[in-house]
């Protein structure tokens, strides 16, 4: 044990996160593709695309693929550690490494699976080999069977409260026992994906009937698997018992912390998520689905539900299941990760509190809310009642109460008295001249920044997105004047357009006309601009100018030339004296 020994790969795959690296990395160096039948692309983090990187990444890899002829298992197509042996790519006692770090559920079948960073995959896919340290083994054995209310995951739940985070670290373990035995290929996945959340390397199941009938069924396959020999030598031998073991969760935080359903149960909820590599499978959406049936998600909750490929997906579709998490208005998502993966269905907001079938809940990975970890059933459950429950008591009536954050008082603040202070009329500054027309909001904010909330960290994002100014941020300088064309500000109705000028301390944006929504949106936040007749024509970039927002007369001091503009409607002047719409006043406006 740890020899460094170089494998050669059967099975190499790179996600759409990552894979433009590999790309990167692969084209930077001059390499080729050693074997394109054995090198994959999986998009699987962000299968909608609804996030541009990720979407950029993604047309990276494909082109990079039709170039050099490698399949890809495109948006549409779900977990490509799930893929890999849903398409029979990877048989037991065979190897494969992603630039997913759950690429070890393949330990389900019995075949290697080790998540690797960019360079290592970028390697592999161009020699087709790697190297790899050899880990120590160790043996589990789970004692006992389960009680019928627990599941998989109510069992690797158990197993991380007994070994924690790093009670697998750096070690290859090999699980036995009459309940391993038993367990479907979906049950297996369950359990060898929570691996990585242990420390492991892998958690590797000896291959049962089942997993050698999947083969022969689906793929015509006689397989042979791999087993430990007779003799073999295990740094240590754990026994876990879990015996009538009763359902589990991870309390918020991390995944080891874990206690019984029951401690916490009554916890108030805010949604539920159904999905991820660990809870995905066919199995899992049944479980679900007969806890929801006939029944509706309580009130004010949401419950997201994500198949992990395409073919759970259409399996549900085939067998009635949709319909059944559809009638209990639940959102089902497009196969693919979904809660780990940003910009994909289940991130949570702040404060909001979601019970999730995911397999890590570490601050801030789906989001900024407070993550529970179970299985299925108890998941769907507390979608129904409203709280933390199990499928065994549910309630007749959801609650409909909410549990407010105990700080809410940060969150809801008592409005203060505002402090009139008395604004400036009269602005000086540069003239920065962009003589184009319809210069929209995406240029001006590109959506990809729309998450932002904070207005001092818009500035930096100023026309980004509009050709030739992408620097603008860089050199701006507080007082300038933007001078535009026509129609300035039209597209969306996004607020961030107007905040982000304001961050920059911009004096005043005089356009030849704005966008109907952009106006409003300025007006509103006391942005000073004004119209004027092709005043993009008359002024040149770096021009000095004084501007008088009440007559609208504008000073070209550094041509000698006055011209028009119109002034401050009387709302326009009254919003803008008071610093903002929402800066009451005593009396109404106009």
């Amino acid at each position: 044990m740890g020899d460094v020994i170089d494998i050669d790969v059967d099975v190499r795959v790179a996600r759409d996160f990552g894979g433009a690296n590999v790309v990167k990395n692969i084209e930077e160096n001059g390499l080729s593709i050693d074997d394109p039948k054995k090198t994959f692309f999986t998009f699987d983090c962000n299968p909608g695309g609804c996030d541009q990187k990720y979407a950029a990444n993604q047309h990276v890899c494909r082109l990079f693929a039709r170039r050099n002829n490698i399949k890809v298992y495109d948006i549409n197509r779900g977990i490509g550690t799930h893929l890999v042996f849903e398409e029979g790519l990877i048989e037991p006692g065979q190897t494969m490494i992603s630039t997913d770090s759950h690429a070890n559920i393949l330990g389900a079948i019995g075949a290697f699976g080790q998540g690797m960073g960019d360079k290592d995959i970028a390697y592999a896919f161009s020699f087709g080999k790697i190297w790899f340290r050899v880990p120590s083994t160790l043996k589990i054995i789970l004692s006992g069977v389960p009680s019928r209310s627990a599941s998989p995951k109510d069992v690797v739940l158990k197993m991380l409260q007994e070994l924690g985070s790093n009670g697998l670290l750096g070690y290859a373990a090999e699980i036995y026992g009459k309940y391993v035995d038993s367990l479907s290929l979906d049950g297996r996945v369950t359990i060898a994906s929570m691996a990585t959340e242990m420390g492991g390397i892998i958690i590797l199941f000896p291959p049962n009937k089942d997993v050698i009938e999947y083969y022969k069924r689906y793929f015509g396959r006689d397989v042979k698997p791999v087993y430990a020999d007779i003799d073999a030598e295990y740094d240590d031998t754990i026994t876990i018992d879990i015996n009538d073991l009763k359902p589990k969760i991870a309390l918020p935080g991390s995944p080891e912390n874990v206690v019984d359903v029951e401690e916490v149960e009554g916890e108030k909820i805010d949604s539920g998520f159904i999905g991820s590599c660990t809870n995905g499978r066919v199995e899992d959406m049944k479980t679900a689905a007969s806890v929801l049936d006939g029944r509706k998600i309580a009130p004010g909750r949401v419950l997201k539900i994500v198949p992990s490929t395409d073919r759970v997906w259409r399996s549900c579709l085939d067998n009635g299941i949709i319909s059944v998490f559809k009638n209990a208005d639940a959102l089902v998502g497009s196969a693919g990760c979904a809660g780990c993966a940003a910009g994909q269905i289940g991130q949570t907001g702040e404060y909001e509190v979601e019970i999730s079938t995911g397999n890590r809940n570490f601050p801030g990975k789906q989001g900024r809310g407070d993550i529970y970890l179970a299985s299925p059933a108890t998941v769907a459950a507390s979608c129904v009642a409203g709280y933390i429950t199990t499928a065994n008591n549910i309630p007749s009536q959801p609650e409909t109460r909410f549990s407010l954050p105990k700080d809410m008082k940060k969150v809801v603040k008592k409005r203060k008295k505002i402090k009139i202070v008395t604004p400036v009329f009269k602005t000086k500054g540069k003239a920065w001249v962009i003589n184009r027309d319809n210069i929209d909001t995406d240029m001006i904010f590109h959506n990809r920044y729309l998450s932002i909330t904070d207005v001092n960290e818009m500035g930096q994002y100023t026309f980004d997105n509009l050709r030739g100014y992408e620097d603008f941020a860089k050199k701006v300088r507080q007082g300038d004047i933007v001078v535009v064309g026509k129609n300035f500000g039209c597209g969306s109705s996004r607020q961030q357009a107007v905040d982000c000028f304001k961050a920059l301390g911009i004096g005043a944006i005089i356009a030849e006309s704005f966008g109907a929504i952009y106006e409003r949106n300025a007006i509103n936040s006391a942005l000073p601009i004004l119209v004027a007749e092709k005043i993009a024509t008359k002024i040149n970039d770096g021009d000095t100018l004084i501007v008088d927002f009440i007559t609208g007369e504008i000073i070209d001091k550094t041509q000698g030339k006055t011209y028009r503009a119109k002034p401050f409607s009387k709302v326009q002047l009254e919003i803008y004296r008071r610093g903002g719409l929402l800066n009451l006043p005593d009396k109404k406006v106009g």
